[in-house]
């Protein structure tokens, strides 16, 4: 099955009158890791933070005046907002720059992530390709080679662009593999360029696209690729609404103007999101559509006959279905209509509605997320966030258990109906990502590739550990650390989360993260609810108006860790991104003195107004809006980071992280809630905001940036915990 990756997840009023607020001074205590707070010889850096404009701006949410003082930071093409964010930068760096040992932790960040770097290969047309990173590579090279011919380079994304802020977004080749088509993004921006090349000659041919944004390219056969987009804005295309997205066909060597519209532009079709896929065949194309971020209707069309009509195989949105392969007249969907774990059913072509459905894999008590290669399925069922897989063929039979070298995630097991052989990966929090060869016949498996690192996984334990939160629920938390760390109190220890969007938090080795285990510190990952690891309930327990519950369960998390030694609240640090970004905004103004160091990271802040920019209305599933009724409203506004700031309470040492290309959580969150922060900060814990320049929600960054991303973070928490040296 050709699919491509789903991706995911009012009128703005002008301020008139702006008010100067007095810029403020912060001095840090800095103290040495063995001793207190209260006992060592302080270290202070003198903040002075930019004046920041306020404006008379008010909305009525239910007969409820609330101030918005900021709203002119949501202006990202105004010179105030580029001359504030230029201001903010310097105050930041030149704080940093004081940090003794940032160059020290850059050298451990770098030394860690220089080494090479393969993914699985994957065969087109008479080529076997791959991805290979040679260390410190701004963006990893696209290789191809013939036989056991040499590799060669196909796609150099370095050369894309001097500083590596252009990167290869997507790339997908025609069924004989003659053609390839690939998107760029610039500046880390969801709005995308595609080009399409000659594969043998390795030439550009004259079909390029532009503004093309959450979108797969799905071929049929050679003949041209689907892909979606939006309108252009008329406005900002950084931070401008983006509501009705559509389908296109491309036909090769014809102009982008002439492409054919094919689901989503009239009023009845409208969507937020819709993606296009061909089955492997190129029988059937299937549109998939959803106005959220969960639930989405399906409809399909056989390409075999000319001008067939749209078959609705699911029209309700409460649930989600997508096709996994098709055999034949039989279509392989997975969904979570009536199984909130996912099921996998099939269908028949000719009448492929919901009532009938036939099991084929039946659900679970564990989540399913399945992948196809060789005409086989292969079913990854999460148990308490570790990977246990299942070999099926197309009829649902049980071939074998596939044996994994140990305890962690697996995944990739995906491929074409005719491969003999698949790929799949395996890793941990302490093991970097091994690539496994597969034979899909006899099962047997070997080691592909096993990079070599400077870090030594077996110095590092890895515990699960399952906890209480607030009402009573178990939840399941991953701890780790040197194997000789001593529980004393004293550990600095990141505690990261997420809690939305059905996604989940399974274990995975990340340099950044080797790095922080390497500087002594322990790294805790709970699992906390709005997740998916354990099925659509669990997502839902964390949606709309049980929100508090994610919030609750990351308080917990943190209380188990101090409890039980691991750290204490001067050594805590709590870290997120995106809409774990709004969990850290969320719970360091409800505990305040939970942790000494608080890290929102391109955080969706503003819950009043986030719907209101690019795709954000589409993750309602998850928040509800201020305008959906009075109870939401105050609910939304008893938690929004930005609107629960107080003034006279002591916040942990803050460091909100953001991109002045995010166009999917814009930056207007961040400077809302840093701006907020720094005019009420009591004490002298620093609020400082560290925004990228020419950098996205994260995907793409180079190398280089995120290696200086790095050594801020971890020197700004340390430093924060009163750590003078290393």
């Amino acid at each position: 099955m050709k699919q491509p990756v789903k991706m995911g997840l009012a009128a703005v009023a002008v301020v008139t009158t702006l008010s100067a607020c007095q810029p403020q001074t912060a001095e840090l205590p800095a103290t040495d890791a063995t001793d207190s707070a209260e006992t060592t010889a302080m270290t202070t850096i003198n903040v002075t933070y930019p004046t920041t404009a306020k404006g008379d701006v008010v909305d009525t949410y239910f007969g409820v005046d609330v101030a918005d003082p900021y709203r002119w930071l949501e202006d990202d093409r105004s010179a105030e907002t580029e001359a504030w964010v230029v201001a903010q930068n310097q105050v930041t760096q030149g704080y940093l720059a004081n940090i003794p040992y940032r160059d020290q932790i850059a050298e451990v960040v770098k030394n860690l992530i220089n080494y090479e770097r393969v993914t699985a290969p994957f065969q087109e047309g008479e080529y076997t390709y791959f991805y290979k990173n040679d260390g410190l590579q701004n963006q990893s090279v696209v290789y191809r080679q013939k036989g056991d011919g040499e590799p060669e380079v196909f796609i150099d994304p370095n050369k894309f662009s001097e500083d590596g802020t252009v990167s290869l977004a997507a790339l997908t080749f025609s069924e004989d593999g003659s053609l390839a088509a690939y998107q760029t993004s610039t500046g880390g921006s969801d709005w995308r360029e595609v080009y399409v090349m000659n594969t043998e000659t390795k030439e550009l041919i004259a079909d390029k696209l532009d503004n093309v944004k959450f979108s797969g390219l799905a071929w049929y056969k050679n003949e041209g690729f689907y892909y979606s987009s939006y309108d252009k804005p008329e406005g900002s295309e950084l931070s401008e609404k983006t509501d009705q997205h559509k389908v296109y066909y491309h036909k090769i060597g014809t102009s982008q103007a002439d492409d054919i519209q094919i689901f989503g532009h009239t009023e009845a079709e409208k969507h937020r999101y819709v993606w296009a896929g061909v089955s492997e065949d190129n029988r059937f194309l299937f549109i998939n559509a959803a106005n959220s971020t969960s639930g989405n209707r399906m409809y399909m069309r056989d390409l075999t006959s000319e001008n067939t009509d749209w078959v609705t195989v699911k029209e309700d949105i409460t649930s989600d279905v997508y096709a996994l392969t098709t055999d034949g007249d039989r279509l392989i969907l997975v969904t979570n209509e009536g199984a909130p774990n996912t099921k996998i059913v099939v269908a028949d072509a000719a009448n492929p509605s919901v009532e009938n459905w036939r099991d084929l894999i039946p659900e679970t008590e564990n989540v399913l997320t399945p992948s196809t290669a060789g005409g086989n399925i292969f079913a990854e069922y999460m148990v308490d966030a570790i990977s246990q897989v299942k070999q099926y063929d197309l009829k649902g039979e049980l071939i074998r258990t596939v044996e994994l070298p140990g305890i962690g995630s697996a995944g990739t097991f995906s491929g074409k109906e005719n491969d003999t052989k698949t790929y799949f990966t395996f890793t941990n929090y302490s093991t970097p990502t091994t690539i496994y060869s597969f034979d899909i016949e006899s099962g047997a498996t070997d080691v592909f590739n096993r990079p070599a690192t400077a870090f030594d996984g077996e110095q590092f334990v890895s515990k699960q550990v399952f906890y209480t939160s607030k009402d009573g629920t178990k939840v399941p938390m991953i701890i780790t650390h040197h194997k000789d760390t001593e529980l004393n109190g004293k550990n600095p220890t990141m505690l990261y989360g997420y809690g939305g969007f059905n996604v989940s938090l399974t274990p995975r080795y990340s340099s950044t993260v080797a790095a922080w285990l390497e500087l002594g510190g322990v790294y805790a990952v709970p699992n906390i609810r709005g997740g998916g690891e354990y099925g659509k309930a669990w997502h839902q327990a964390g949606t709309q108006l049980q929100k508090q519950n994610v919030f609750d369960d990351f308080i917990a998390a943190g209380e188990y860790l101090i409890e039980n030694n691991y750290t204490s609240s001067d050594y805590l640090a709590i870290r997120g991104g995106s809409n774990g970004g709004l969990l850290v905004g969320a719970v360091m103004t409800q505990r305040p003195d939970l942790a000494s160091v608080a890290l929102p990271a391109v955080g969706v802040l503003d819950m009043l107004r986030y719907h209101t920019f690019t795709a954000g209305a589409g993750w309602a599933y998850d928040y509800g809006t201020s305008e959906q009724s009075e109870e939401m409203f105050q609910y939304l506004l008893g938690y929004s980071p930005v609107h629960n700031v107080k003034a006279g309470v002591e916040y942990p040492a803050t460091m909100v992280t953001t991109a002045d290309h995010d166009d999917r959580v814009v930056p207007a969150h961040s400077f809302k809630f840093a701006a907020v922060l720094q005019e009420h900060q009591t004490g002298s814990n620093p609020t400082l905001i560290r925004i990228e320049t020419d950098a996205g929600h994260g995907a793409g960054t180079p190398v280089s940036k995120t290696i200086e991303q790095y050594a801020d973070i971890y020197g700004f928490t340390l430093f924060n915990m009163g750590i003078t040296e290393l």
